[in-house]
């Protein structure tokens, strides 16, 4: 019986440990009139570098008319209340 448990234990297991995803937290703006915002992105996967994240989320942002301005950080770590209060609507957005 523990033979046959332990691989499907594995195989469930492994997948969703494979699937961690990378919150970005970052500044970005707007011109005419100014705006600025703080956000926490999700990203699929590993952590890229702050430039590969940078990249990616310069894009997303502007389509919205946002220009980045700094990645703040980087972590695997769901953010905690705080975080996700300061981001309000943009948490999760882009």
């Amino acid at each position: 019986m523990k033979r046959i448990l332990l691989p499907l234990f594995v195989a469930l297991v492994l997948p969703a440990a494979a699937r961690a995803d990378c919150f970005v937290e970052y500044k970005a703006k707007q011109d005419s009139p100014l705006r600025l915002h703080y956000g926490i992105s999700r990203l699929p996967g590993d952590c890229p570098g702050s430039g590969a994240a940078a990249e990616q989320l310069s894009a997303a942002l502007a389509r919205d008319g946002w220009t980045l301005l700094n990645v703040v950080g980087l972590s695997t770590k769901e953010p905690g209340d705080s975080k996700r209060a300061n981001a309000g609507e943009y948490y999760l957005r882009y």
